[in-house]
């Protein structure tokens, strides 16, 4: 009997392991956005300027900055909240609340990488965001 107790949760975290392995439809956040590493491998193709190329820089280096002190948070968040779930007995309502630490700290770097992504965007001509669409999916 404890054995089929066991095995159902592990069952039901399989499924929803392999649903989450599924491919789902085009990210349209990624199909709008440039990654900063696209923009500057295909730079002379789309014809950057100097102007726009420091513009880019300063924005990743503010970003990385921001990307590292969000990155200490998520850790002291994580190791707070592994320490709470070592106890043998767990007490909810600080694991909860360690966790929304935690989530808070994700959803930051989300919003910093989200930030990042739309400046570089919106420092991009339409040309230019065009041509580096096309140059995304490749020749067809």
């Amino acid at each position: 009997m404890l054995n089929r107790i066991l095995i159902w949760p592990a069952v039901l975290l399989y499924t929803v392991f392999l649903a989450a392995q599924q491919h789902p439809g085009p990210d349209p956040m990624a199909e709008n956005l440039f990654p900063p590493e696209l923009v500057m491998a295909h730079q002379k193709a789309i014809d950057l300027s100097d102007a726009q190329k420091t513009s880019i820089r300063a924005e990743l280096l503010k970003a990385q900055t921001r990307f590292t002190e969000l990155q200490w948070q998520l850790q002291d968040a994580m190791e707070g909240l592994v320490s709470l779930l070592k106890q043998p007995s767990a007490d909810e309502s600080e694991v909860m609340s360690q966790l929304d630490k935690v989530l808070t700290s994700e959803r930051e770097i989300k919003r910093t990488q989200i930030s990042l992504l739309v400046r570089i965007k919106n420092k991009l001509t339409p040309e230019q965001q065009a041509h580096l669409q096309k140059l995304r999916a490749g020749p067809k």
